[in-house]
């Protein structure tokens, strides 16, 4: 990798007057091959020894969205990690969580991070929503490569919209797709069954706290019925990593406060093993 004229020792000219406000160009262009899609995919597809994010959840209520991430790692039936974090804030008005491959979707999240920063910079202000969400789509798509060997990345991306006072919430496929969520979603592992549960729960009249406590005990059904998917760990003090978007930024609920829900959560499960059930009428 050249980073500086070896003869006069500068720096690229790219440095200095980059003609794009988007830095996963601008690496693409300069060092191509510190994009995460941007190394030789391995020969053939990998096993299940590489560690593996599962379950993520957002509930949306009036005036923002709740995001939620569970703490387990996988490698194949082995717990790679107990308390990894896959839910991060992307800029003061946003949150991106990632499903797969744990190494490769850190690394997204990160570079992401670092997209909104740079065009904020580059332009005075922030992208849309909607735009943030395309850029998301735009570096989910550069790791097709590798996805196709088995190093698949699935984020979620979660926004506060000014324009409409609202949350919004993004799903992408491995393949570069988005497509815009109504209300609720869930990926990963466990997320056919957290989405079982979101559905009984959800209302559109939620309070901030309320989404919270739906989207735990979402994760909680789903760690009930999915082995990749971790529960609160009451003893080691490990709870899901739960965090809101509103008007007022990007906040991460303070372990106080998840522990607390966690523990609601479970101590209603003893007389209520399935979970809090929904009106039939």
């Amino acid at each position: 990798m050249a980073s500086h004229d070896s003869h006069t020792g500068r720096l690229s000219s790219l440095f200095a007057s980059p003609d794009t406000s988007s830095f996963t160009e601008f690496l693409g262009a300069y060092s191509p091959d510190l994009l995460p899609g941007g190394r030789t995919p391995p020969a053939s597809p990998v096993g299940d020894e590489i560690p593996h994010g599962t379950t993520i959840v957002a509930v949306t209520f009036p005036g923002g969205v709740v995001m939620a991430g569970d703490r387990r790692a996988t490698a194949g039936n082995v717990i790679a990690q107990r308390d990894i974090e896959k839910v991060f804030r992307a800029d003061e008005f946003s949150a991106i969580a990632i499903a797969g491959t744990a190494g490769i979707g850190i690394e997204m999240m990160r570079l992401f991070q670092v997209e909104l920063e740079h065009y904020e910079k580059r332009e005075g202000r922030t992208l849309s929503v909607e735009g943030k969400a395309n850029r998301l789509a735009t570096m989910v798509r550069q790791n097709l490569g590798m996805a196709m060997q088995g190093l698949a990345v699935v984020p979620l991306f979660a926004g506060y919209d000014e324009e409409r006072d609202a949350g919004r919430i993004f799903s992408y496929d491995p393949a570069g797709g988005r497509y815009e969520e109504r209300d609720f979603h869930s990926i990963g592992s466990g997320s056919v069954f957290a989405r079982g549960a979101l559905k009984k729960l959800f209302r559109r009249d939620l309070s901030a706290e309320d989404a919270a406590l739906v989207c735990v005990q979402a994760l909680y059904d789903a760690a009930d019925d999915d082995s990749a998917t971790g529960g609160p760990d009451l003893p080691r003090r490990i709870f899901p990593v739960v965090a809101s978007v509103t008007s007022d930024g990007y906040r991460r609920l303070g372990e106080d406060e998840v522990g607390a829900l966690a523990r609601s959560v479970v101590e209603g499960r003893y007389d209520s093993p399935g979970g809090p059930t929904a009106p039939l009428r």
